[in-house]
This record gives C-alpha cells, sequence and structure tokens, in this order.
C-alpha cells in the first residue's frame, strides 16, 4: 500500500488485508511503502502488524517501486490505503496468478463502482479515454486502465524496470506488460468512497494529461509514424498532380498556392516519419521500450551508410532537377518568368533537395544515438589502516 498521510483509513485497510490473508490460506504479509508521512501513519501501520518501507523519492510510482522491491513474495498485490478498494476480494485475483497470469487488473466498470467513489469527469471521459487509447495504441486487453487494485507476478513486474515516479506508473505497467507479451487479464473488483476527509492527492487535468502524455510518448507510431505517412502521401500527390498545370474542382481552382502548401505539408509528415525513427531508437537503445523482431530487423538495414546514400540520392536527384530548370530559365536568355510556370518548375527540385537533406542529418544523428557509453562507477575513498 502506498502511503502519505493515510493516519485516518490505513488501519482498516490492513486489517482488511490481514482478514484474506487468514481466511484465505495465503501465506503473505502486508507491507506499507510510505513517502514522508507526518501523520503517524508508519506507527499506525507497525501497530497493525505491517512492514513499513520508507521510501524518500516523492511520488505514487516512487512509492511502489519501493514496495514491491521490499516485496518478498512470489506475488504481489497493490492498492490504495484510503478505504475504498476491497483488499478482502483478492481471491480472485490469486487465482489468476496460479492459473498463469502475469498481471491481473481489477476493473470498477464491471465489479461495481458505488455512488460519489468515482468523479462523473473521471467516470465518463477520463478513464474511457484513456483505457481507449491504451488499447489502440498498445493492443492492451485491459478497460480499465487505471485501476488502483492490482496485482501480480513479482518477477513479471520487476523484469520490465518501471521507472516512472508518479502517477503515471499505474499506466507504465500496464503498457510495458502489453508491449513484452505478458499475460494480463481483468477481474471485476469494486470501488467504494474513501474514508478520508481531505481531498485526494490525484489532480484530474494535471494527473489525466501526464497520463495521456505518457501514452503518447510510449507509441511513437501513433504519434510520429502514422500521421506523418499519411501527411507525406497527401502532400506528394498533391504536388505530383499540380505539376501538370492547375486543377479546378466545380467553380475552386488549385494552382500554385495549394503546390507550395502541399510541399510543405510533405515535408512536415517526412519530419514526423523521421522523429518516429529516432524516437524509437532512443527508446530500445534507453530500455523504455521493447523491440520487435521486425523492427530489430529494420532497424540492422538502417545503417549510417545506407541511410546516408539513400539521403544522397534523393539530394542528387534535386540538383538534376534543379539544373534542368536552369537550362531551361536559360532558354528565356535568363529574363523574367511566369510566376506560375517558375514555381511550378523548381517545387520538385526543392523538396528533393529538403528531404535529401532531412535524410542525411536523420543518419548522421541515427548513429549518434547508437553510440554506447560506459558511465563508470563514483570512486570510493577508502582509508589506509
Amino acid at each position: 500500500m502506498p502511503c502519505l498521510n493515510e493516519s485516518e483509513t490505513l488501519a482498516v485497510c490492513i486489517r482488511h488485508a490481514r482478514t484474506f490473508l487468514a481466511t484465505s490460506g495465503v501465506v503473505g504479509e502486508v507491507i506499507v511503502a510510505d513517502n514522508g508521512s507526518t501523520d503517524g501513519s508508519q506507527q499506525i501501520a507497525e501497530e497493525e502488524g505491517a512492514r513499513v518501507v520508507n521510501v524518500s523519492e516523492k511520488g505514487y510510482g516512487a512509492a511502489l517501486i519501493g514496495g514491491i522491491a521490499a516485496a518478498r513474495g512470489t506475488y504481489v498485490a497493490m492498492g490504495d490505503a484510503d478505504d475504498s478498494y476491497d483488499f478482502e476480494g483478492l481471491g480472485p485475483f490469486v487465482a489468476e496468478l496460479r492459473d498463469g497470469a502475469d498481471l491481473v487488473m481489477g476493473n470498477r466498470f464491471r465489479g461495481g463502482i458505488e455512488p460519489g467513489a468515482m468523479p462523473k469527469l473521471h467516470k465518463y471521459l477520463g478513464n474511457p479515454v484513456l483505457s481507449l487509447v491504451g488499447r489502440l495504441f498498445f493492443n492492451a486487453p485491459v478497460k480499465d486502465f487505471h485501476c488502483g487494485l492490482r496485482a501480480f507476478r513479482r518477477e513479471s513486474i520487476t523484469a520490465l524496470s518501471l521507472r516512472t515516479t508518479g502517477m503515471e506508473f499505474a499506466s507504465e505497467m500496464v503498457v510495458k506488460a502489453s508491449l513484452t507479451g505478458l499475460n494480463i487479464v481483468e477481474v471485476p473488483t469494486t470501488l467504494r468512497k474513501d474514508g478520508r476527509s481531505r481531498p485526494p492527492h490525484l489532480r484530474s487535468w494535471r494527473d489525466g494529461w501526464r497520463h495521456l502524455r505518457f501514452l503518447m510518448l510510449y507509441s511513437p507510431r501513433w504519434v510520429f509514424f502514422y500521421p506523418g505517412l499519411l501527411l507525406t502521401a497527401i502532400g506528394l500527390i498533391a504536388t505530383a498532380v499540380l505539376l501538370a498545370g492547375p486543377v479546378l474542382i466545380g467553380d475552386f481552382g488549385l494552382d500554385i498556392g495549394t503546390m507550395l502548401y502541399a510541399s510543405a505539408i510533405a515535408v512536415v509528415g517526412y519530419q514526423a516519419v523521421l522523429f518516429f525513427l529516432l524516437s524509437k531508437v532512443y527508446a530500445l537503445h534507453e530500455g523504455f521500450l521493447p523491440a520487435s523482431a521486425r523492427f530489430r530487423t529494420l532497424q540492422g538495414r538502417l545503417n549510417l551508410e545506407n541511410i546516408t546514400v539513400a539521403g544522397g540520392v534523393i539530394f542528387v536527384l534535386g540538383l538534376i532537377w534543379l539544373v534542368v530548370s536552369f537550362v531551361w530559365w536559360g532558354g528565356s536568355d535568363f529574363g523574367a518568368l511566369d510566376p506560375s510556370d517558375s514555381v511550378r518548375r523548381v517545387m520538385p527540385a526543392v523538396l528533393s533537395l529538403i528531404i535529401g537533406a532531412q535524410t542525411i542529418m536523420a543518419g548522421l544523428f541515427l548513429s549518434l544515438l547508437r553510440i554506447r557509453v560506459v558511465h563508470p562507477e563514483p570512486a570510493v575513498e577508502t582509508t589506509e589502516a
């Protein structure tokens, strides 16, 4: 149980958890991961027979990471110490773990939410939207992404190297478990109104944005690749169509103005695709994301030489087109040209030069990201006898 000044409800939560252990025959312990309480929560926990683990680093995730590291059981259940979750109802969680699940999530929408237990903003917008994003981005079989009551196989979750220290820890656990192919199941659980007289630590908009930002950062495919690919295709196709001349759609005419915008869209889209590649490689390099077999194969081919050659070819094509445009201008004795014809002739050269240069620079930056750096251990001073 992560704890920060939960003196009003901590004792009853510990009693419920100990009752579950006693009545189910499960051998276990109750750990309170205290995050710097100043209301006597530590003493209450010890008096109720719990083991207190003091976690100095602030944050919901930091407290849980510290508690999980200190746990000695094969399985770990986690839940808030505000008396909103039913610790005596952990039987289905343990049963699923014994049947082979790695992570068992509670689903409050299936189990029941008491009136006033969840703000309407969370119930009808926050949780459904974030859970939908989680399923879409990561194919996670979870419909209540942020349920605080969950249980897991300790060795499976510690192997994920969870790092976030704030409320987004709850999302990180599900995301990494999904990406690494862990067996995730859901069981119904209930949510009741918490027993505290003070406001909760959770801040709806701030923590909701942190969760959404986390989901986006862990899915560069949806943030960069798919939108970038769509923009690149639209921009290149529109530019190619307008090379032949103006296009009339009813009473509307599309000409060089549209062509300029289309080329800009293509450049932005291509930059997003490159961002996907760079962010994905960086995430793999730093251990944030696991690598799929397909991306490992692709990454092996995307070395500095291959990317530089591809970018160089595109750049040279732009130079060739530029020379052709220059020759065409010479046919007019380098005099004034019709603006529409001029832009239409040089825009492919400009687009090729920009994309080629982007590709070459991305290749160089990618090679920097792959440099392995060894951080030496700090020297330990010794005193001679």
